[in-house]
């Protein structure tokens, strides 16, 4: 096992790991901003070091600064959390060439399931279904047109290093598709430094169905059943919920199964996602993986009972599984709010929610400063009811305690989604927050 674990992120999820660990018995190193001086994640760690100024290319993206501190720290590991470098192959690669572990898949597999197009082709070789697109890389818009026009309309234009809603524009027809398509190759090149784009056939208003597995390095694959990741702003989920009702459960194990098998497909280790989208007709597709710890990873610890960073840390120093995928039950509802800030601000008073079956993931504490810099979410309430109903009354039970003064958030925008008739009915959708109330 690990001595000592640097955390390459910031925010809820570097506090999150940093519990974790300490549970374990393994020392911390947190990597901090300028900005961040007086994070809590900072605090929390046994070592802090500060890695640049407050902007993330200069910090928290700056690979020889992070790989800087763990080796002067003397940390044999690294956990990445999610976004920054989480899905960044060239990190990896150098963590491999410095003999550091990195808590996750290895560079191949990041590079081979991180890039979609090539993603896409994987699993289409692998029996997974997929939607219907391009097979290869597209760069240059007006030949991207002529594949578009025969593939019809509506597309979907993707970034293939894309993620998180940006390189994206659907093309409702050809006479759009050219701006649509720079456009979104423009967002492309400016976020993730990549021109490469792909298409596929736009599925209008899917039930957004996303697969945990965990995998070893013997071999071991299991999936700890469905999150639904429907309720999105943006491109950004809002609200996430675990199992999702709307799956029969012979097609809640057939979705498992594939995911399993495309994980298999890459030799896949540690926790990942395998994203599809579940058309009106009952079809699925698959979409994207995610080759890191998903934002919304508590809502399946809530209905599994495992430690998903644990597992991460013990895959990583190259024990086998835990469990094996008779031992995994899905046991009740669980239900993920992400509280963000609408702008920042310091918090001059704060109350987090309590009780039985409610966990509140953040790093805030009062008289701490909401950053510019970083995104915005600054607080995850999760809850596990017996039952979709009583997770959703007991949601807007501690979503009615929660007391955050000093900024805004989007705390009623998370109450109208649970008061809404259609999602107390389950009738959820992609397009939910599209629709006027």
């Amino acid at each position: 096992m690990f001595h000592k674990v640097l955390i390459a992120n910031r925010g809820e999820i570097a506090v999150r790991i940093i519990r974790a660990l300490r549970e374990m018995g393994i020392k911390t190193v947190a990597v901090y901003s300028e900005a961040d001086k007086e994070a809590l994640h900072t605090q929390l760690a046994d070592e802090s070091v500060c890695i640049g100024p407050a902007a993330s290319a200069d910090s928290y993206l700056n690979m020889e600064q992070i790989i800087s501190a763990t080796i002067a720290t003397g940390a044999d590991a690294i956990h990445p959390g999610f976004g920054f470098l989480s899905e960044n192959a060239k990190f990896v690669e150098m963590c491999e060439k410095c003999k550091i572990t990195f808590i996750g898949p290895n560079s191949e597999m990041i590079h081979r399931m991180g890039n979609k197009s090539e993603a896409r082709k994987t699993m289409e070789e692998a029996g997974v279904p997929i939607v219907p697109g391009t097979k290869e890389p597209v760069y240059d818009a007006e030949e991207a047109k002529k594949i578009a026009d025969e593939l019809g309309y509506p597309l979907m234009i993707k970034a293939s290093a894309g993620g998180g809603g940006k390189g994206m524009r659907v093309a409702e027809t050809s006479e759009e598709f050219i701006e649509n398509f720079k456009t979104a190759q423009r967002e492309a090149v400016k976020g993730f430094g990549d021109n490469t784009m792909y298409m596929e056939r736009f599925i209008r208003n899917p039930r957004h169905i996303e697969v945990q597995i965990m995998a070893d390095k013997h071999g071991n694959v299991v999936y700890l059943g469905e999150r639904d990741c429907s309720i999105q702003k943006h491109h950004q989920k809002l609200l996430e919920e675990a199992p999702c009702e709307a799956l029969p459960l012979n097609l809640r194990r057939e979705m498992g199964e594939t995911a399993v098998r495309a994980a298999k497909a890459v030799n896949y280790e540690n926790a990942g996602t395998i994203e599809f989208l579940y058309d009106k007709s009952g079809s699925y597709y698959f979409m994207e993986m995610n080759t890191r710890i998903q934002v919304e990873h508590p809502v399946t610890e809530a209905v599994t009972g495992l430690d998903l960073i644990k597992e991460q840390i013990r895959v990583a120093a190259g024990e086998e599984l835990s469990v094996k995928q008779e031992d995994i039950l899905v046991r009740g509802h669980a239900i993920e709010c992400r509280i963000n800030a609408r702008r920042p601000g310091t918090i001059t008073e704060l109350h987090l929610p309590d009780g039985n079956g409610i966990r509140v993931d953040t790093a805030l504490y009062q008289g701490c400063t909401i950053s510019p810099y970083y995104d915005s979410m600054i607080a995850k309430i999760i809850v596990h009811g017996r039952d979709r109903e009583e997770a959703i009354r007991k949601m807007c039970s501690a979503l009615g305690e929660l007391i955050i003064e000093g900024i805004e958030t989007n705390l009623e925008e998370q109450y109208q989604v649970l008061m809404d008739e259609r999602f107390l009915a389950g009738e959820i959708d992609t397009g939910f927050m599209e629709v006027a109330k």
